[in-house]
């Protein structure tokens, strides 16, 4: 793509959801950094399912560790790979507190030190809870950008850095949540809805089913 056809693609995401949300649901960027590190394997609608229980009972460090983690366990274990999420889930509860104050950390660097925190889930959480412009690039991004030829790469690492040079700061801030988006409802995995796609015409997919 140009960056006249990148400047468009976005443009066009953003007049058709200008203030694009996550759809983890959260209390606090605590809550949040908590749901994230479960939707790892899982999805949103899976983790969502559990978390108004377990948030309810803890949205703190502190209250999570009080909780313990076999507490922690019973309320996500419709979520995959629960046994280890719980431990992480204390875990890093416990970090926060000792190293923290109690607070999430708004440095990603902090972020990734903690259980079950990597490089994506730290970018989730500067973006959505200190309004940072990172792109965290999951399944859903790394299709989207190979597929529309937006900002191929082999690895999510490469979309992610490809994304950091191509995107235009003016929309930095919300591509996460508007290729996530787009990802999710229209430009599917299996066959992409490219009759409705509102960049149909910006996209280089060779394959399109429309």
């Amino acid at each position: 793509m140009t960056k006249q056809d990148i400047h468009e693609f976005f443009s066009r995401l953003q007049a058709l959801n200008p203030e694009p949300k996550g759809e983890l649901l959260h209390t606090n960027p605590y809550t949040l950094l908590v749901a994230v590190v479960l939707s790892a394997q899982a999805t949103d609608k899976g983790v969502n399912k559990a978390t108004p229980a377990l948030f309810e009972a803890a949205d703190t460090p502190e209250k999570m560790v009080a909780l313990g983690e076999d507490k922690v366990r019973d309320f996500i274990k419709t979520i995959g790979l629960f046994n280890s999420k719980a431990k992480n889930v204390i875990a890093l509860s416990r970090i926060l507190i000792d190293a923290h104050n109690g607070q999430v950390p708004a440095d990603r660097d902090a972020l990734v030190q903690l259980p079950g925190v990597g490089r994506k889930t730290a970018n989730v959480v500067l973006n959505m809870a200190f309004g940072q412009p990172t792109i965290a690039v999951d399944t859903h991004i790394f299709r989207v950008s190979n597929r529309t030829g937006l900002a191929p790469g082999k690895t999510p690492d490469k979309v992610e850095e490809k994304l950091e040079k191509v995107v235009p700061d003016e929309f930095k801030l919300h591509a996460h949540h508007w290729l996530i988006l787009h990802g999710r409802y229209t430009c599917v995995a299996r066959k992409p809805k490219c009759d409705g796609c509102p960049v149909y015409d910006l996209c280089a997919f060779k394959e399109k089913t429309a």
